[in-house]
């Protein structure tokens, strides 16, 4: 059975991507969404440094790269930008609570915001995981537990970095929210 002629191959028009509209954005546009980002200037004038990114992988691998070079004072700043992670609305006020004492004995043993990635958390288990968390954080001596934070950073970093690229703002949990708004 013979087949007939091959019709040539349907390409589509030129379509940016918004890796696209990151790479060429104005530089301080470029900081400024960055730092919404990451909380910290010397990590965003790092990123926007080095574009163009050729993909969202290299944008990450960026990313990851800068954070290792954070400086102790560059890593304060970042943490200082954070907040703790939103609670579904639906949770009782007595988780609340059990939340803002843990968060409270985790600040003053270390100092700074406790950061953890929720991404892949489902929204029922969120309270328990971050309770969880700190609980377990709290046994760290503060090297292991900088080392930890700056980790739960990049995460973070990365969730609202790839949000960004979507249209959308990632908030502190690393949960994706519509971009209206912050």
């Amino acid at each position: 059975m013979t087949r007939g002629p091959t019709l040539p191959a349907h390409h589509l028009p030129y379509l940016p991507r918004p890796l696209d509209a990151f790479n060429t954005a104005p530089a301080d546009e470029t900081r400024a969404l960055l730092l919404h980002c990451l909380h910290s200037l010397r990590w965003s004038d790092r990123i926007a440094a080095h574009r163009p990114y050729p993909d969202p992988a290299a944008l990450l691998a960026a990313a990851d790269e800068a954070a290792y070079d954070l400086s102790p004072a560059d890593l304060a700043e970042a943490l200082a930008g954070e907040s703790l992670p939103e609670l579904p609305e639906d949770t009782y006020s007595a988780a609340h609570m059990a939340l803002s004492a843990a968060h409270a004995a985790y600040e003053a043993r270390f100092g700074h915001a406790f950061v953890i990635y929720l991404g892949d958390v489902p929204v029922d288990e969120v309270i328990d995981r971050i309770l969880e968390a700190i609980r377990s954080r709290l046994t760290n001596d503060p090297e292991e537990e900088r080392v930890t934070a700056a980790d739960e950073l990049r995460r973070l970093a990365r969730g609202r970095l790839l949000a960004l690229l979507r249209g959308a703002r990632a908030g502190a949990t690393g949960h994706i929210a519509p971009a209206p708004g912050r």
